[in-house]
């Protein structure tokens, strides 16, 4: 049946819907926040029993800038085992739930299971509550990623309108612990890619979603910025080439950190070697809190907020420098990933270097902060909007300058090896679907071979327009099949088939349609093949994989 819409009014309504949906998942996100902010309050009482310390918390998060207190030696002994169990329920090969975020996407929306990604949320839970350097963002991206999962469930979403939204729930996550929603929003577009690549489609529900997140979280813990910087004013012309030298420090302790994640092999750290090699991070990291100082573990942001304060000098260096190497041990097993401790150690460096050129700390701090956050995790626009929101517009020129650098120093390289290149490299732009068996060779699917002619993707094929479907060959013949489960709610263009086999026509309501990209298949359609039987039976062998 014709829709008496036009084409242009259908349009808008798309847009619509995944507006409304945007705003829907990122009010439940936030309300999914609060709890999990409830329950990470609960989880930090029940450490502070076992070891008589308290990570430092934020600010803007209701937490002390700095823990005080005499720590619980033997209680540390937990450290290595909360690090085993972390590396045991996030398997090799996965990564932080950011790292999960990106690979998914350009995985065409193959995300994790649902209980590994339950088990992913109860391991940075439990890491960061403990005092492991996790940040405390990454049990708010895996939320907001459930968040979306939560919501196919109850709203029908066609496989483009999951992946986005799934992105849009990580954005929702992420703005609420960063008390950033714009830079949250942006963060997820750009991290994407290693290179300067964004994906425009994707800032819109994301940032939707963010700022509807954190207006629902915010009722219930305020809106007080992450962390409280003094009153900080637009740096002389003079005070900057001591700034870019903050960022070209920060950028070469972000550029050894890559370095040091080649260092070990990833094939080292298989079967039981995995967990026993995060049980010595664990180990060091009870070390370093008795031996040094109990208030310097959490996610960074404790001793951030000290040393942009002016109460640190030369000890902000020392504790940036234990943190990287906490950072660039951890990483081989997902220990360290994640926003919040990327900012801590680049923050840290700042100060420690404002100390020894004579310059403002909090500035510095920002600085070091953009850096490394860029060096890292190829974010340079928002780790920049980051320091603005968190330090003010003031910051805006040095910070933008130090990122902009950082990203030029460092090339395309990051910590997170979920990332591609370039749009043509992503699943999802690419004409190869990332689920297909390898024994399987596939190449782009041409248009069918029709002269071009007025069609209306609403209404049905005029009689001569059908007469126009490529009649069988000698090799090639044609063949109708139900649409696949996989394929419902999918686009026709984003559907790719093997060679010689070619969609020349859409049964819908016992009318033959012409494919179009734009046409969006239903349960109840058919599709007609023109294939070579060989490359049929082919196609017949990965439609019946499992879940197709």
């Amino acid at each position: 049946m014709r829709s008496p819409l036009p084409r242009a009014v259908l349009h808008r309504l798309e847009t619509g819907r995944l507006v409304v949906l945007s705003v829907l998942l990122g009010a439940l996100v936030g309300g999914l926040c609060i709890v999990l902010r409830l329950t990470l309050d609960v989880l930090i009482n029940l450490a502070v029993h076992l070891t008589d310390y308290a990570p430092p918390g934020t600010t803007g998060e209701g937490g002390l800038m700095m823990a005080f207190g005499t720590v619980t030696h033997w209680g540390l002994i937990t450290l290595p085992i909360v690090a085993a169990a972390y590396a045991t329920l996030i398997p090799a090969g996965l990564g932080d739930p950011l790292t999960q975020l990106v690979r998914g996407y350009h995985q065409r929306g193959q995300w994790a299971p649902l209980p590994l990604q339950l088990r992913t949320l109860a391991a940075t839970l439990a890491g960061h509550a403990s005092g492991l350097l996790v940040g405390r963002d990454a049990p708010f991206t895996m939320t907001g990623m459930l968040g979306a999962r939560l919501m196919q469930r109850v709203t029908r979403l066609d496989a483009v309108e999951f992946r986005t939204l799934t992105l849009a729930g990580a954005a929702a996550g992420l703005g609420t612990v960063l008390h950033a929603p714009l830079a949250a929003a942006v963060l997820i577009a750009e991290v994407l890619y290693r290179r300067f690549e964004f994906e425009f489609e994707v800032v819109m529900p994301c940032l939707l979603a963010a700022v509807a997140g954190t207006a629902v979280y915010g009722l219930a813990f305020g809106f007080t910025p992450l962390l409280n910087f003094p009153d900080v004013q637009v740096p002389a012309a003079g005070q900057l080439p001591a700034f870019l030298l903050v960022a070209l420090g920060a950028t070469l302790m972000g550029w050894l950190a890559l370095l040091s994640c080649s260092a070990l092999p990833t094939e080292a750290l298989r079967g039981w070697r995995r967990p026993a090699y995060a049980a010595l991070v664990g180990l060091i990291t009870a070390g370093v809190a008795a031996l040094l100082t109990p208030a310097v573990l959490g996610d960074g942001a404790g001793w951030l907020q000290l040393g942009a304060g002016s109460f640190l000098s030369a000890e902000g260096g020392a504790q940036a420098a234990w943190r990287w190497v906490l950072i660039a041990l951890g990483l081989h097993v997902a220990l360290g990933g994640g926003v919040l401790p990327s900012v801590g150690v680049g923050g840290l460096l700042g100060v420690g270097l404002a100390n020894l050129l004579g310059v403002d700390p909090a500035v510095a701090a920002m600085v070091g902060a953009a850096s490394f956050l860029t060096v890292t995790m190829n974010v340079p626009l928002a780790a920049t909007l980051l320091t603005v929101t968190w330090g003010g517009e003031a910051l805006l020129p040095v910070t933008l300058a130090a990122s902009g650098l950082a990203h030029l120093l460092s090339g395309a390289r990051g910590l997170m090896d979920s990332q591609v290149n370039a749009r043509r490299e992503s699943g999802v732009h690419s004409s190869t679907p990332a689920w297909l068996p390898d024994t399987v060779r596939y190449i782009p699917r041409r248009a069918p071979e029709v002269p071009a002619v007025p069609y209306d993707a609403t209404g049905p094929v005029a009689p001569q327009e059908a007469e126009l479907l490529p009649p069988p060959s000698s090799d090639r013949e044609l063949y109708r099949r139900v649409v696949p489960a996989s394929w419902r709610g999918a686009r026709l263009g984003v559907v790719t088939l093997p060679p010689g086999v070619e969609v020349v026509g859409v049964v819908r309501d016992g009318s033959v349609r012409l494919p179009r990209p734009e046409f969006r298949l239903t349960s109840s359609d058919e599709l007609v093949f023109l294939a070579r039987p060989e490359a049929y039976q082919a196609l017949e062998g990965v439609l019946r994989l499992p879940g197709a």
